[in-house]
């Protein structure tokens, strides 16, 4: 009685409880109407000198989430280029108040998010954003909502990094997750399979860029042989498919224990995993690259759009294997990345093929020079280019 007490409260009223419409401004939601549609990007903005003011609207970032790094990563790419960038963080009351000090120490301590020269704000609905600005970019889809009322004449971009309606069952968060993609805004998607969904889908003007691997981070440093694998598990994030990559780990533990299984991303004391096992936790992406030196192989499961980690394993010399379908190869389809189809004996078997294989070694060292010439110049100068001249364009 204690226990089944204890976790109604927690359900009813934990304030991490994520429920339908709890993570976005219900008065944002109702504000807009997207069958009336609003022309936010049909008129030319020359800035000043080419320069423009911009506010980049984003949900509160965690030491754990590689999307905000990313998006952050971004927002220094607009910084480089002379714009002038406030950071709104978008945090409807249902969630514990976020402190911004404490926010930004969180992310000075960690590597992987990039030091900004501009402010940092909470969003509040009933002042909005400051007025006269150039621009406004949204990074989720809640955040877009916040981005449409904005009365100026801000073109509004929409940085996608990933197809969102597909983290919820059908129903509301559903529904307003992919009208998102209506409200008229000028996307820029992470990756060509997302770019083109969303053109040929919703009608959006959008453009993409290509991912890449920060190579001063990922080097291939180990040519010894290697007989240890990693998996990117992280549970809460059901599309990363944690417990399906488990089972087919549990099968090479079963035919194979002398293989050193690493697991990365997620606290995993918490779960059953059925095997022997390194549990390395969130660890800080510096990090990474000793982890992945040791391994052979690594078990990256994307649902959605693709992951960075691929390319990210391909330089410190692992083999990356990943499920077979149109939105991973829509991404990144390289012949030195294992594709495999979704069932987990053939993940196992493709996995210890991938430790035993004769020339391990020097098929490390060929993986990783196929990506060494790739760093984040090119998805940066793509950036910027389609956001200067999708500013200096009547769309």
């Amino acid at each position: 009685m204690a226990w089944r007490s204890a976790k109604y409260l927690t359900n009813r009223f934990g304030p991490f409880v994520v429920t339908p419409l709890s993570s976005v401004y219900r008065d944002d939601v109702i504000a807009v109407d997207w069958t009336k549609p609003r022309d936010f990007n049909g008129h030319v903005n020359e800035g000043v000198d080419g320069k423009y003011r911009v506010a980049w609207v984003i949900t509160p970032p965690s030491r754990t989430s590689g999307g905000h790094q990313n998006a952050f990563r971004f927002m220094s790419f607009l910084e480089a280029a002379g714009h002038e960038l406030t950071v709104y963080l978008y945090s409807p009351g249902r969630y514990p108040t976020v402190n911004v000090d404490e926010i930004q120490s969180m992310m000075r301590g960690m590597s992987g998010f990039p030091e900004l020269a501009g402010e940092m704000k909470l969003y509040d609905p009933a002042e909005g954003f400051a007025p006269g600005l150039d621009a406004i970019v949204a990074s989720d889809w809640e955040a877009t909502y916040a981005a449409h009322r904005y009365e100026g004449e801000a073109k509004r971009f929409y940085f996608a990094q990933d197809f969102e309606p597909y983290f919820f069952a059908q129903g509301s968060d559903y529904v307003l997750a992919e009208n998102s993609y209506r409200l008229g805004f000028h996307g820029i998607a992470a990756g060509q399979w997302l770019g083109q969904k969303l053109r040929s889908e919703f009608g959006m003007s959008c453009d993409a860029y290509d991912f890449a691997v920060d190579t001063s981070r990922y080097t291939y440093v180990n040519t010894a042989p290697r007989t240890e694998i990693v998996f990117y598990a992280r549970p809460p994030t059901p599309r990363r498919a944690t417990e399906f990559g488990l089972l087919a780990l549990s099968e090479i533990s079963r035919m194979r224990p002398d293989i050193t299984i690493n697991l990365v991303g997620w606290d995993m004391s918490g779960y059953e995993v059925p095997f022997p096992h390194v549990n390395h936790k969130a660890v800080d992406i510096a990090m990474l690259d000793g982890i992945y030196n040791r391994c052979a192989a690594g078990l990256v499961l994307s649902l959605t759009n693709m992951s960075l980690l691929p390319m990210e394993l391909m330089a410190s010399g692992v083999v990356p294997v990943v499920n077979d379908a149109p939105n991973t190869r829509g991404v990144f389809d390289s012949p030195n990345v294992e594709y495999v189809p979704m069932s987990p004996k053939a993940i196992a078997e493709r996995i210890i093929a991938i430790v035993d294989r004769p020339d391990a070694v020097e098929h490390g060292a060929r993986i990783s020079r196929s990506v060494g010439e790739t760093d984040w110049s090119d998805p940066a100068s793509q950036f910027i280019e389609s956001f200067e001249t999708a500013m200096q364009t009547a769309l």
